[in-house]
């Protein structure tokens, strides 16, 4: 009867641990599965690369804070390998860079709100030069820069309780932290305006305008002149200059523009048109400041200035239609 008793005891102890966690057995399941796919040992670092003209070299800093630029890395990649051997997961909270190891835990700070999150990188990247880190969707999201295509941020290298390093491995947000202060993201954000790199918009141009086909002008016919009485007579009309030259518009539907780059700061980017002597468009939001040449009445014009700004420098230039 006691063994019964005990035994009856043990399994109603097994039933309650089984059902605790409030997600059901399923849940507990599919979490365990994910911390083990996702591991923090061992640590990656890889072999140098480069990027255009800049070699980067994976380092072990272990006090790395940095300030820069942060993308989005997209969902399509979802269920395809990272560099350190882990399936990608859009929905989780994480990020690729360029040298840390991974894995490596960072907060990171969106510059002009000051909220402030933990991320696990566990991918090299973003392979070009104008940004500092790329965000996982579900990092983008939780950090409020989802919808914002690349902002500036701060990275600092962290080493967090280990409940929250299980938690990002399991593809789960840890605790957000206090937002950084204003006086300190006044300092950042005099940082990155001093780096003065160029960003590229990663959205398309707003509102693209259907191609419409340039016609040319042609003159009607002119109704013959009846002669008047000479009492009536009229000195003759001056023609119209204006309307008889045909000049081109400084800006028309269809017509090209050469982008060399996008700013963050309007500073930044009035200084690199006055140097190339080129114009800048704000974007719709007012958050870009993008560098152009042109508009150009051809797309030929506009190659020859894209292949002109690719040689001077500017392999990220790139040709849009307004």
């Amino acid at each position: 009867m006691r063994f019964e008793t005990r035994l009856l005891t043990s399994t109603a102890a097994l039933l309650a641990l089984a059902s605790c966690g409030g997600g059901g057995g399923a849940v507990a399941t599919a979490n365990s599965a994910s911390v083990e796919r996702a591991s923090d040992y061992p640590v990656m670092l890889g072999e140098s690369f480069t990027i255009g003209a800049t070699k980067y070299s994976p380092e072990d800093v272990a006090l790395y804070d940095d300030v820069g630029i942060a993308g989005i890395y997209g969902s399509e990649l979802n269920g395809k390998t990272t560099a350190n051997g882990e399936a990608f997961s859009g929905s989780s909270i994480s990020a690729a860079h360029k040298t840390l190891p991974m894995p490596s835990y960072v907060e990171i700070t969106a510059l002009d709100t000051g909220r402030t999150i933990l991320v696990r990188i566990n991918d090299r990247g973003p392979m070009t030069n104008d940004r500092l880190i790329d965000l996982s969707e579900g990092a983008a999201r939780q950090l409020g820069i989802v919808d914002k295509g690349t902002t500036g941020v701060r990275v600092r290298r962290v080493n967090p309780p280990e409940n929250e390093k299980s938690a990002l491995r399991a593809g789960q947000a840890a605790t957000l932290r206090m937002d950084t202060p204003e006086s300190l993201l006044k300092v950042l954000r005099d940082k990155l305006a001093k780096q003065a790199k160029p960003i590229i918009a990663v959205a398309p141009p707003e509102n693209p305008a259907p191609v419409v086909p340039v016609t040319k002008e042609v003159a009607k016919p002119t109704k013959p002149v009846i002669a008047a009485k000479k009492e009536d007579a009229k000195p003759p009309a001056v023609a119209d200059k204006t309307k008889t030259e045909v000049k081109p518009k400084t800006a028309t539907r269809g017509s090209y523009v050469v982008q060399l780059a996008a700013f963050a700061s309007r500073p930044n980017a009035d200084a690199l048109a006055k140097k190339l002597n080129a114009s800048v468009a704000p974007s719709g939001d007012g958050k870009l400041f993008r560098v152009r040449f042109g508009p150009f009445a051809n797309e030929k014009e506009a190659q020859a200035a894209l292949a002109d700004a690719k040689k001077k420098g500017y392999p990220q230039a790139r040709l849009l239609r307004e």
